[in-house]
């Protein structure tokens, strides 16, 4: 089983402020249309094919491999991606929060398995590896919220309160 964590402030000293509504439009942007927050090329496909009161479904390729994920929000808070098909099982979470003085935090964790390979084998410690890696997701949180800023200097970030 692959468990992984990071926090990054939202707002470091030196960034242009978001407030927690233009935060969370960047994670809901982020979980409908991964493309936009994705290395060029990454990701060549990104659909939601179903939508529900509870939940959206989205159709993905990312670095060659589709996969298939249910997706909840709990809102301006929490966004979980469940791995419905693909070569990870499990739950991947991004999560908005006030820490202990009251700033604006993301944090990200998962409990991942790997699909058809050993429990705690070398797969799965590879990606363990990876996922803590300095290129892992605190990385991934960091560039989240830098293309949130992007695309709200551009203009193109919703304001609807999903």
């Amino acid at each position: 089983m692959i468990y992984s964590t990071a926090t990054v402030p939202v707002n470091p000293a030196g960034e242009t402020a978001l407030t927690r509504a233009q935060a969370w439009q960047g994670l809901v942007l982020k979980a409908r249309d991964a493309r936009l927050f994705l290395p060029e090329g990454l990701c060549t496909r990104c659909d939601v094919v179903e939508e529900s009161a509870t939940h959206f479904v989205r159709e993905a390729t990312i670095a060659g491999t589709g996969l298939r994920e249910i997706i909840t929000l709990e809102a301006q808070s929490k966004v979980t991606f469940f791995q419905a098909t693909g070569p990870r099982e499990g739950a991947i979470v991004n999560e908005l929060f006030e820490d202990e003085a009251g700033a604006l935090q993301l944090r990200f964790y998962c409990y991942l398995g790997l699909r058809g390979k050993a429990p705690g084998g070398p797969e799965e410690q590879a990606e363990q590896a990876q996922f803590d890696s300095d290129k892992g997701y605190r990385a991934a949180l960091l560039s989240t919220l830098k293309r949130t800023r992007e695309l709200l200097a551009d203009g193109r970030l919703s304001w609807s309160q999903e």
